[in-house]
């Protein structure tokens, strides 16, 4: 077997309030493999997104161990986390966050600019994502002018434009209705195999959780292996 895109190692996260030590996370054990999709299931306050932020390299207070792409996270400075997220991580939110004053194909391309691509291949890029995600024809339309799945859709093509090894989505489908939802998350997970990314996926809905490669439930800080996707 190959090395695991993302592996963590007693992941540890507390939080203080007044006189009271909340554990979130009470030393969780995780190995995603290339290409594999796993769903990280759990209700809201599971500390599901807390999880996300430490594998994200987003917030700093956690204890434990993070390898990403064969790099041993916590042993980065500020500058060398930026540098790993960069080139290892794409992300995807339940609210896309997308810039407001540009089309769908600015975008995708602008996070390619940044890692110095070339703005032909850049452009290229958004508009082969952007087309099998089916917006094609929706290109130059800003995000107010999209629809809720339209532009859920322009930030999983943002996530993947610079083919990061492991994409990292928290609750990408929560803010939109059952229909659009299946049909979003259906595409994304095309997508993301297409690629050859790996996705760790966070989500409260066990039918959607169920769809992926393997699910794992955290439930009192700890992870539990709920197996591979049925049927």
């Amino acid at each position: 077997m190959s090395e695991a895109v993302l592996e963590t190692r007693g992941l540890r996260r507390a939080f203080t309030q007044g006189d009271t030590t909340i554990e979130v996370l009470r030393g969780v054990d995780l190995a995603v493999q290339p290409g594999e999709i796993v769903a990280l299931l759990g209700p809201s306050g599971s500390g599901k997104s807390t999880l996300l932020q430490a594998v994200g390299l987003l917030e700093g207070g956690f204890e434990g161990s993070i390898r990403i792409n064969g790099r041993q996270a916590e042993k980065l400075d500020t500058d060398g986390r930026t540098e790993l997220r960069r080139e290892a991580l794409g992300f995807v939110y339940q609210f896309h966050h997308l810039l407001p004053d540009f089309t769908a194909i600015e975008n995708v391309t602008l996070p390619q600019l940044i890692r110095d691509a070339e703005p032909g291949p850049a452009r290229e890029r958004a508009i082969a994502l952007l087309t099998a995600l089916g917006l094609g024809h929706r290109l130059d339309h800003r995000p107010a002018k999209l629809s809720g799945g339209e532009q859920q859709r322009v930030a999983v093509a943002r996530a993947l434009a610079n083919r990061p090894p492991l994409v990292l989505a928290d609750e990408p489908t929560g803010n939109l209705d059952e229909h659009t939802a299946d049909v979003v998350l259906a595409e994304f997970l095309s997508l993301v195999r297409g690629e050859g990314s790996a996705a760790l996926v966070a989500t409260h809905n066990e039918r959607l959780a169920r769809k992926m490669d393997r699910v794992v439930r955290l439930h009192e800080g700890q992870l539990e292996e709920l197996g591979p996707k049925q049927g």
